[in-house]
């Protein structure tokens, strides 16, 4: 099984149909099983296509690049949770090849008021893998110094949901470094989770973010701030960073997580 996590920063980007391009390049290649996407952006005056989804929601318009080469075979779901910039709906988005059995959508802030930028909803789906039930979440978290909403009770309230599931993955830019002991990644690994990062056979430096980007307006160095957490001891392959200008061309402010499980 293969996953990938992006925060894909999206319609924030110069040239963002060229770097749509090349991540649907890439998932044509890699025929990820489970791909799971933060900072997916609409326009607010966009036109309604399906439900909450607008003409230009970035992950219906990777899905419509993707049937440009011949990828037919992926469906997506999606929800947000705050309004970003002003002008676009934000929220998170997973893609999938198998049979969705179960959907999942839920606030972990205390703000539920879309007009609030902390305001964080998490989206997942329950699919069926090789007769497996097992179930992937997209996650898009707050600081653990945050006042208003912090780490520690999102991450509580996101996990009181996860528990309720079988096998699950926790997948997605949680704004917590790995580094920084008896913060918000210390915290994930004490309720038992398991980093995939530390499980692989073969891994590279794992950074997800180099330098100052928003949220991190003075930080000068690599940060490990993306993750692919399971509740169980899984065999992994190998987790590499992707999309960071050694391993496929930059295309977000953030690096990817490409995680193979054995």
């Amino acid at each position: 099984m293969k996953l990938l996590t992006l925060n894909c920063h999206s319609w924030i980007e110069e040239n963002q149909l060229g770097k749509i391009k090349i991540l649907a390049e890439e998932i044509k290649a890699k025929s990820y099983d489970v791909i799971t996407l933060q900072e997916v952006n609409q326009s607010i005056d966009a036109e309604s296509v399906d439900g909450l989804i607008k003409k230009d929601n970035f992950a219906l318009v990777l899905l419509e690049e993707l049937q440009k080469l011949g990828v037919t075979d992926y469906q997506m779901t999606w929800d947000y949770s705050h309004i970003g910039y002003d002008v676009y709906e934000e929220g998170v988005a997973l893609l999938t090849k198998h049979p969705i059995e179960e959907k999942h959508s839920f606030f972990v802030s205390h703000s539920e008021d879309t007009e609030n930028y902390k305001t964080r909803k998490i989206s997942g789906i329950t699919i069926r893998f090789q007769h497996e039930l097992l179930t992937f979440y997209s996650c898009h978290t707050g600081w653990w110094e945050d006042e208003e909403e912090p780490f520690k009770e999102q991450f509580d309230r996101l996990y009181q949901v996860a528990a309720k599931d079988g096998t699950f993955f926790l997948m997605g830019d949680f704004n917590n470094a790995a580094h920084i002991r008896g913060e918000g990644y210390d915290y994930v690994l004490s309720k038992g989770l398991y980093d995939t990062y530390h499980l692989a056979k073969k891994t590279d430096d794992g950074t997800t973010v180099a330098g100052k980007i928003a949220g991190w307006d003075k930080n000068k160095q690599g940060l490990r701030i993306d993750y692919i957490f399971s509740s169980i001891p899984v065999e992994v392959k190998e987790s590499c960073v992707i999309f960071n200008g050694k391993n496929k061309p930059v295309i977000s402010d953030h690096f990817g997580v490409e995680v193979t499980l054995g």
